[in-house]
């Protein structure tokens, strides 16, 4: 099924970077990024983050937490966040259930690979409803920031 804005967003519960739960139901009251990407430590990813991590005190300015989610493990995920200086929590949908839950799940992806998260982003308001869907089935592409930051700029 196809998230779109004005659904309720799916809640999850991931590890972050540091073995932490993060759980979505805690975010209420604050506007939420979700940047969901292929793989840690891939050409397109990397550029799509560090835009984010250079870009974050835009984010935070429109109290907006940003979280950055990909199947990969909790460890991989940390050595990524320290290499690359990552300012924000990158976590592990290793189970693939908020992936899932979100629509932006390859099947298949390169080199047969299968159930690789998509490139896709979604901003979720203070209340836990969706009010930018973007799911990308083009790993190359880039979520549209603008989008997003015009999102959140209406929610401020």
């Amino acid at each position: 099924m196809t998230i779109q804005a004005g659904q309720k967003a799916p809640l999850f519960s991931l590890r972050d970077s540091d073995k932490n739960i993060v759980n979505l139901a805690d975010l209420r009251g604050k506007n939420v990024v979700l940047l969901f990407f292929p793989a840690a430590f891939t050409s397109t990813c990397t550029k799509e983050l560090c835009q984010t991590r250079d870009e974050l005190s835009f984010y935070n300015d429109l109290n907006a937490t940003v979280f950055g989610i990909s199947v990969d493990l909790p460890f991989t995920l940390s050595k990524f966040k320290e290499e690359q200086h990552y300012n924000f929590t990158l976590l592990s949908d290793f189970n693939k259930e908020a992936s899932t839950a979100y629509n932006s799940i390859y099947n298949e992806w390169i080199l047969g690979l299968k159930g690789v998260s998509k490139r896709a982003s979604f901003v979720i308001d203070k209340e836990g409803i969706i009010r930018h869907a973007e799911v990308l089935e083009n790993a190359s592409e880039y979520p549209n920031f603008a989008a997003i930051k015009e999102t959140l700029a209406k929610l401020k």
